[in-house]
């Protein structure tokens, strides 16, 4: 699918058809592209913020009787990387990808955390360009939809929320994530990171992003600390 074909079948009433151009190239097609173009880095930024605001205000006002804690779980399932990803297939953004060549070989358009990326670059971009209605209706289309059956996303577990639930529980402390290493090319990298509470090493994961390797070291944090 064309970016313009999909703009308009969404009937986006787009104004800077370039501003979503950018919001579907990843480093590898800019890196390989002989004219300066802009990856999706700095609209992924953007669109992040505008989904930690519209999906906290949608489900603050849907579940009027859940407390702090409910909504940020259910805020953080939402917006994971499992999550968005998914999303981005449902609406095609898969197929408006820009890569690389060699980004293409390896399977990127295939890689959840690129997937969550244009997600996420793509509603930071419909954000610029249309304001917050146009935003609305892909949430809608999207996210919102998937509110009620969360249950069928049971692959997905949220180990930082657990683990600063349990954490929390004996004392009020927070648990933070320490990046150790960056690896590998930019197109692919490989991010390791750990679950740190007031400089006591609780866990260590890698991932293919930074979102996915805190999970990960957080999950690694839970199951020794089970075993003790």
């Amino acid at each position: 699918m064309k970016l313009l074909d999909f703009l308009q079948k969404e009937n986006i009433p787009f104004h800077n058809l370039g501003l979503y151009k950018e919001a579907f190239t990843h480093s590898s097609y800019a890196n390989e592209s002989h004219a300066p173009i802009h990856d999706y880095e700095r609209l992924e930024f953007m669109g992040d913020a505008v989904l930690q605001l519209y999906v906290s205000e949608y489900i603050f006002r849907k579940f009027p009787q859940y407390p702090e804690g409910d909504l940020t779980t259910l805020r953080s399932k939402l917006v994971r990387e499992e999550s968005l990803s998914r999303f981005a297939v449902e609406l095609g953004l898969d197929q408006i990808l820009y890569l690389g060549v060699g980004e293409e070989k390896s399977g990127g358009r295939q890689r959840s955390g690129i997937l969550c990326d244009i997600y996420e670059s793509f509603i930071g971009a419909l954000y610029l360009d249309c304001g917050k209605d146009e935003v609305l209706k892909i949430l809608k289309k999207t996210i919102f939809k998937h509110v009620k059956d969360l249950d069928s996303y049971e692959d997905i577990r949220d180990y930082k929320t657990k683990l600063q639930e349990l954490i929390q529980a004996d004392d009020r402390k927070s648990v933070n994530y320490r990046l150790v290493s960056s690896t590998g090319p930019a197109n692919a990298p490989t991010f390791v990171v750990e679950a740190v509470v007031e400089d006591m090493v609780l866990g260590r994961g890698e991932g293919t992003s930074k979102k996915r390797a805190e999970q990960h070291a957080a999950r690694d944090a839970l199951k020794k600390m089970a075993k003790k």
